[in-house]
């Protein structure tokens, strides 16, 4: 999280033990990615606990390696995986269309920001107890808009209402945390992991009920 070592220690923790449950619950191969998201946003906080202690011990190697991993995690992990996740529980012909154009939007993001850590990476340091990453590329409009369209959007047209909540909390929190848009990065990946817990509301149901609510939405 942003405001402390504890704090993002902790919620990586709750987010590992909400991954374990929500990976185990997956029935089929094509849910395994999207069961997977609330483990890798637990790694990613579990990161920025460590980044924490590098600026408290001084280690600058530390912090450089860490921040190389987590804005991996932030900038290049997250608009393209959400939207393949959400696709691959799909079934509704025009559904996936559009969310085979989602995950185009959202690959080219994180390809392009990819590109320009590669050649600038991501920095890092504390200002007004958050962590601030310097990142000018992550704010242009037009790679927002797609970073956006990948990470939120996608999930918003699910036809499983389960996976919409998702949609509804990331984007809900991608907009209080533009808010603080000077630590946004920092603050949005918080909010996004913590919403990432909705996700056992999709694996909470019976793998029977998931694969029936399937093949009604194929069929429609």
């Amino acid at each position: 999280m942003c405001f402390s070592a504890t704090a993002s220690f902790t919620a990586g923790a709750v987010l590992l033990g909400i991954g374990t449950l929500t990976l185990r619950r997956a029935d089929r191969v094509a849910e395994l990615p999207y069961a997977s998201i609330p483990a890798l946003f637990g790694l990613q906080q579990l990161v920025e606990g460590g980044l924490w202690l590098s600026f408290a011990d001084g280690a600058p190697h530390l912090n450089s390696i860490l921040t190389h991993v987590y804005s991996l995690f932030s900038h290049v992990l997250w608009p393209i995986f959400v939207p393949i996740a959400v696709l691959l529980l799909e079934a509704v012909p025009w559904r996936r269309k559009a969310l085979k154009a989602l995950a185009i939007a959202g690959s080219l993001s994180g390809i392009y920001l990819l590109y320009f850590w590669a050649m600038d990476p991501t920095t890092s340091k504390i200002i007004g107890h958050h962590i601030f990453y310097d990142s000018p590329h992550f704010y242009i409009g037009p790679i927002l808009v797609l970073y956006v369209l990948g990470t939120c959007v996608s999930s918003l047209l699910s036809s499983h209402a389960a996976v919409r909540w998702f949609g509804a909390a990331t984007l809900a929190s991608f907009i209080a945390a533009y808010a603080f848009s000077f630590w946004f990065i920092s603050v949005w990946c918080f909010f996004a992991a913590i919403m990432s817990a909705t996700i056992w509301l999709y694996f909470r149901q019976h793998p029977a009920i998931r694969a029936s609510a399937s093949e009604v939405c194929a069929g429609a």
